[in-house]
């Protein structure tokens, strides 16, 4: 019985082998969004071991752990790589199937050499030999990414990072080459106990003196410009979990941005006002300063509390939500369209049963002189690893 890995698993027919093999298969990665961190890519630090190559930052091993009821201390705990790495791989055989066990596969592959199956009992013998392995070629996440042959990743970064691992990157010459994306979430999302905070923060950083909603959108203009000016970028990366367009004046606009700034409560309706016109006026921004705007949409945040307060935001307790309407994106299309100031967009809803919808309302939005003005992005959530970063 042949146990081996086969890399033509999803070619199952001769076009399909064709198309792979003689157009696809050289293509360079260029990644526009993934969860990559500026600093470990600037600091080079090559893999202490497959357990840290594999389960340090990646929720989606964490969540099928913790389905396996694995401790949290192999998981996001003080427990060493090498045991985290010991349990995960004695639940790998039973996630066929799943996406994580082609990636895990693909990975021992193309990295390692190694194309056997991953169980309990050979675990130990690959953790030696992998570990050989990433000492004998140093291997860091820059070496995943030219070995995976990405010429492009984008992190992403809040308006107020002062992109000092950029700056730090921008002076080397790497195969990859790496830029940010702009996400200015933390200032649309005003029901939160911290956007006064962080308004003085971005105002400190921007030099703008921010006093209303207009001079928050300059605070956001002087940083976005920086953002280009740094590492080149032209990117934005903007999360909408749950939107609902509203129409709005921009004296209703004005008298919540002030509520919000004396940190008084706001409305569902009004909340939904304030991202309306949010995201229009940073729609407009990008559009101006040369700008792709992308949307991420559809998330339920910190779903399991308990686990958040436990362990912290970002390690597993998000999931896809229905909450963002194709109506309300596409009411905010719409607008832009009118007014003649649509950026190119990228989509990128998390509920894939609704990518149909989501692909006809983007083509919907497509006109002369720009080819893909508005298109779809990859659906579900991006790995934190390196390994199949969404191609645009």
């Amino acid at each position: 019985m042949n146990t081996k890995f086969d890399e033509e698993l999803f070619l199952t027919n001769k076009t399909g082998r064709e198309l792979y093999h003689k157009y696809a298969e050289q293509l360079p990665i260029i990644d526009y969004h993934c969860h990559l961190q500026p600093s470990e890519i600037a600091e080079n630090k090559e893999f202490e071991d497959l357990g840290e190559m594999w389960l340090r930052g990646d929720h989606y091993k964490w969540r099928a752990m913790r389905t396996f009821g694995i401790d949290e201390k192999y998981i996001t705990g003080d427990a060493s790589y090498h045991d985290k790495y010991m349990a995960f791989a004695a639940i790998l055989p039973k996630l066929i199937g799943n996406p994580i066990y082609i990636w895990c596969a693909l990975e021992l592959k193309r990295y390692f050499d190694i194309d056997e199956p991953l169980t309990e009992e050979n675990a130990e013998e690959i953790y030696r030999k992998t570990t050989a392995m990433i000492k004998e070629k140093h291997m860091t996440r820059r070496w995943c990414m030219e070995h995976s042959n990405v010429k492009l990743v984008s992190t992403t970064e809040d308006p107020v990072d002062d992109l000092r691992y950029h700056i730090a990157l921008n002076k080397e010459k790497m195969f990859t080459r790496v830029i940010t994306a702009f996400r200015p979430d933390k200032a649309m999302f005003l029901e939160e106990e911290t956007f006064a905070d962080y308004l003085n923060t971005l105002a400190e950083v921007s030099g703008v003196e921010i006093t209303s909603f207009e001079t928050m959108l300059n605070a956001l203009e002087n940083r976005l410009k920086f953002f280009k000016e740094i590492t080149g970028t032209t990117v934005s990366d903007d999360g909408i979990p749950h939107f609902t367009w509203a129409d709005y004046t921009m004296e209703e606009i004005g008298a919540i941005f002030e509520k919000a700034r004396k940190n008084e409560p706001v409305s569902e309706h009004e909340a939904d006002q304030y991202r309306s016109a949010f995201l229009y006026e940073m729609a407009r921004m990008y559009n101006r300063n040369g700008y792709v705007m992308q949307l991420h949409i559809g998330t339920y945040l910190d779903a399991n509390t308990t686990g958040v307060k436990n362990v912290g935001k970002s390690t597993g307790f998000d999931c896809v939500d229905d909450q963002c309407a194709v109506t309300s994106v596409g009411e905010l299309l719409n607008r832009l369209t009118i007014a003649g100031e649509l950026p190119k967009t990228i989509l990128y809803p998390l509920d894939g049963t609704k990518i149909e919808s989501w692909a006809i309302l983007a083509a919907g939005f497509c006109d002369n002189g720009v080819k893909a003005k508005v298109q779809l992005g990859a659906p579900g959530g991006s790995t934190t690893s390196l390994r199949h970063p969404e191609t645009v």
